[in-house]
């Protein structure tokens, strides 16, 4: 068995963005050689996420809109009282941030199968930027043949 990592970097757009890392993931896949086994993404930030689903422009827009209902940035939020804890100067106001990320998922694992990943039709990996804009890392780890 081989096992194999990377590490993805990324520069993201100012609020939430949803950016598709499948043909970064493929990339990798491809000159690890492995044919049959997994990949493990994994994001390594409180405020992004991961999630498989359609990358599609107007269900982009749409995810967006339901973020935004779920955890409104302009709401009342304990983790926001930035004077009441031990926080560098140019800290922001993201508690908003970390409970869309708590909804979503931190990692997921994909099939390889004949050196691709084995996602539906329609299906890609996307990560989630919830307080942009940031320079991002996703770890990516494929174990296989």
């Amino acid at each position: 068995m081989v096992i194999v990592h990377e590490i993805l970097d990324l520069e993201t757009d100012q609020g939430i963005g949803i950016y598709n890392l499948s043909p970064q993931i493929q990339g990798f896949i491809t000159t690890s050689s492995v044919q049959n086994g997994q990949v493990l993404i994994c994001s390594r930030h409180t405020t992004t996420a991961l999630a498989i689903n359609e990358y599609e422009e107007r269900l982009v827009e749409d995810i967006k809109v339901y973020l935004h209902k779920l955890a409104p940035t302009n709401q009342r939020y304990l983790h926001n009282d930035l004077h009441l804890r031990d926080v560098p100067e140019d800290e922001p106001e993201n508690a908003h941030s970390h409970l869309m990320a708590i909804t979503l998922s931190s990692s997921e694992v994909v099939p390889i199968v004949a050196g691709q990943l084995a996602l539906g039709t329609y299906q890609s990996v996307l990560l989630f930027e919830l307080d942009g804009p940031r320079e991002r890392t996703v770890f990516l780890q494929i174990s296989g043949e």
